[in-house]
């Protein structure tokens, strides 16, 4: 029988029909047990899991599939206790099934070693915890886009295939172009937003961004996904205010809509209910001598790195502000504070419990004298960013912005150890496949 010939029930709505109720069910083996004259199968699917009960000659053909085959059946709920959910099926037909091959990855794949999983990694995507990730990412995409809509921002759109780095070239991937010329892939969309504010004044886009980066630390990917917004007639406080109320209202959402997701990975939720507006704001000086209190001594106009950030958040149960960094560790678009020109008009948003940095931005300089002295300034030629010192020429405003590193706020959200655990096909330095 064809395993569209009768409309399933998602496993997750069974939960709620009466005792006894004839469902069919298709899904995946996630689970087996084969007894003398019975057989059990934990069935799921995107919305569940059930625990299936085989007899008789149903049983000996349950026996024979696989972890992860796929089937088609039909049967009548029954209460017991000790059945995930307090449901099972009795399963009276079997509609159709798949027999997969022996599945490579076991039971116990999460103790597993993480090179395995990566490179099964089209796989594990179906284990419960990679299908919980992916909900809640999921979640944290479409909170993202809501935010953003709802507050009077267009979604754009920028090229991939660029010919000038946003902050230098030294972490730009190279492709080879028509002609023989040379571009590269985009590190950031921000160059394109900020012109597209002359347009459409309050600007946002959510695409990949690809970083060169020698770096393995848990937070750095080469491709990640980035939402980047650009705002008219906006300062550093506006930024602050639009970073705080996409975190705050996003880990809403995931928490209005993923609690048995959170649940399924082992993630708490008590630092998450904390995340309100305001968050706290701790100035790079404040944060040097909060550091210094805790035996970390680091030099004015160092930048303060990953194992800084951890030791900063864990003095924190919410995400914070951390702003004003000094000229030399923020890139050149920054403008300087009128007040103190050695600092800039910048923020980072830093996720508590050692998570660190999930956003970057800040005020823009809008002078164009301003901004070519300090392309300057910074060892970079002017001629390589023409057009956007353009923008500068005609009816140029004050204006700010800020990326926000999507797969690190997945990964906080969910507690996870590893950026790569946060988005289901990773790419590092090390890694392109699958």
């Amino acid at each position: 029988m064809s395993s569209s010939a009768v409309a399933p029930t998602p496993i997750r709505s069974i939960f709620s029909l009466p005792e006894g109720s004839h469902v069919v069910v298709r899904g995946w083996v996630y689970r087996k047990r084969v007894l003398k004259n019975k057989a059990f199968l934990v069935i799921r699917d995107s919305t569940g899991i059930i625990q299936s009960v085989f007899t008789d000659e149903l049983a000996a053909e349950a026996s024979k599939l696989n972890i992860e085959s796929a089937l088609y059946v039909s049967g009548v709920t029954k209460r017991e206790e000790r059945a995930p959910g307090g449901i099972e099926l009795h399963v009276d037909k079997i509609l159709w099934e798949f027999v997969g091959e022996q599945f490579p990855i076991n039971e116990d794949a999460a103790n597993a070693d993480s090179e395995l999983l990566l490179d099964l990694r089209h796989l594990w995507v179906r284990s419960r915890r990679m299908q919980a990730v992916l909900k809640i990412r999921s979640t944290v995409f479409a909170a993202v886009h809501d935010y953003f809509r709802s507050n009077g921002f267009y979604e754009v759109h920028a090229p991939t295939f660029i010919s000038a780095a946003v902050e230098g070239g030294s972490t730009l991937f190279k492709v080879n172009y028509f002609n023989n010329d040379i571009v590269y892939l985009t590190q950031s969309a921000q160059f394109y937003l900020e012109a597209l504010i002359y347009s459409l004044e309050k600007v946002y886009t959510i695409a990949p961004s690809f970083r060169a980066e020698q770096s393995r630390t848990r937070r750095h990917l080469t491709e990640f996904w980035h939402a980047e917004m650009e705002v008219a007639w906006a300062g550093l406080r506006d930024v602050m205010a639009v970073g705080e109320g996409v975190i705050s209202h996003t880990i809403n959402e995931v928490l209005q809509n993923n609690l048995e997701e959170l649940s399924v990975i082992g993630r708490k939720t008590e630092y998450l209910e904390r995340v309100k507006p305001p968050f706290p704001m701790v100035s790079y000086d404040e944060a040097l001598e909060l550091l210094r209190n805790k035996g970390i001594n680091l030099k004015w106009g160092d930048d303060i790195g990953a194992d800084e950030e951890r030791a900063l958040t864990l003095q924190f149960d919410k995400p914070i502000h951390l702003h004003h960094f000094p000229e030399v560790v923020k890139a050149f678009y920054h403008k300087n504070d009128p007040q103190r020109p050695e600092t800039t008009l910048s923020v980072d948003i830093l996720a508590p419990e050692g998570y660190g940095e999930v956003v970057g931005g800040g005020e823009r300089i809008e002078n164009y004298n301003e901004l070519v002295e300090k392309i300057r300034r910074f060892g970079l030629d002017p001629s390589s960013y023409g057009w956007y010192l353009d923008l500068r020429r005609f009816g140029s405003v004050q204006h700010a912005g800020f990326g926000l590193g999507m797969d690190r706020l997945v990964m906080w959200i969910c507690g996870l150890d590893h950026v790569r655990d946060a988005l289901p096909f990773p790419r590092d330095m090390r890694r392109i496949r699958p």
